[in-house]
C-alpha cells in the first residue's frame, strides 16, 4: 500500500510536478492550497509525511509547521519545507521549528522523489 503524502502548496505547476512524480512512484498525494485551513486538512487526513511551502495564502508554512510540531502525535512526522526562500535565517527558523528537510526552489524532480523516499522509507 502506498504511503500518504500531504502536499501543502499553492503553485499549480509545482503541485502538478510533485503529484506526478510521487504518484508514479506509488504514493498517494493529497493536495491542499490554503495556509489558513491547512491544519484542518492535516488532522482530517493524517499523512505519512508533509511537503510544506513556506509562502502560502492565509498563513505561512512556518506557522503551520509550528502547529504540526505542537500536536503530540505529530512530533516525529517528516516535514519537508519547500520554498523559494533560501536565506540562512529562513533555513535556521525551519530547523528550530522542527523541519525534517529544507529544499529550495527551483528543485529537481529526482531530488524531491529521492528525498521523499528517504524520509518515508529510510532508503
Amino acid at each position: 500500500m502506498g504511503k500518504r503524502v500531504l502536499l501543502i502548496e499553492d503553485e499549480p505547476n509545482i503541485i502538478e510536478a510533485i503529484s506526478f512524480i510521487l504518484s508514479r512512484d506509488g504514493w498517494t498525494v493529497h493536495i491542499h492550497e490554503d495556509g489558513a485551513t491547512a491544519m484542518d486538512k492535516v488532522r482530517a487526513t493524517p499523512p505519512d509525511m508533509i511537503i510544506l511551502d513556506v509562502m502560502l495564502p492565509g498563513r505561512s508554512g512556518f506557522d503551520i509547521l509550528r502547529d504540526v510540531r505542537a500536536e503530540p502525535d505529530m512530533t516525529d512526522l517528516p516535514v519537508m519545507m519547500l520554498t523559494a526562500r533560501g536565506q540562512t535565517k529562513d533555513r535556521e527558523l525551519a530547523e528550530r521549528l522542527g523541519a525534517t528537510r529544507y529544499v529550495t526552489k527551483p528543485f529537481s524532480n529526482t531530488d524531491i522523489r529521492d528525498q521523499v523516499r528517504d524520509l518515508i522509507e529510510g532508503t
